[in-house]
């Protein structure tokens, strides 16, 4: 339970950054920035809404005690970081990005997820 509570956490953490700094927060993600454009940070500060309601929706759902729903939400949302994973290797970005960042996202997610699904946390 504490590592899922701290993925919520650091989801959240993410999220937040690239609403506040949003070219700073994409550096890290392992794909050039888009081209410059009068709506380019709106852009990337869509992703920070979706990290900050998918950290929240664990929380919310860990104070409502089901750790075995706690568990398959994060065993779901782990396919959003193995998704930018994909895709960043895909368009040949950061491969080190890539991989350290959202491949062990999404393997920390599934790591904390097995156990509460199982009923052994």
């Amino acid at each position: 339970m504490g590592v899922a509570l701290l993925v919520s956490i650091g989801i959240i953490a993410i999220g937040a950054m690239y609403l506040a700094r949003p070219a700073t927060a994409m550096r890290s993600f392992g794909l050039p920035l888009p081209a410059e454009g009068e709506s380019t940070m709106w852009w990337l500060r869509l992703k920070g809404v979706r990290d900050v309601a998918t950290g929240l929706l664990v929380l919310a759902l860990m104070m409502r005690g089901d750790l075995q729903i706690v568990g398959v939400t994060l065993l779901v949302d782990a396919l959003i970081p193995l998704g930018d994973m994909l895709l960043i290797l895909g368009a040949k970005g950061s491969t080190r990005a890539a991989l350290s960042i959202q491949g062990f996202t999404a393997l920390l997610m599934a790591a904390a997820a097995v156990p509460l699904i199982a009923g052994l946390a």
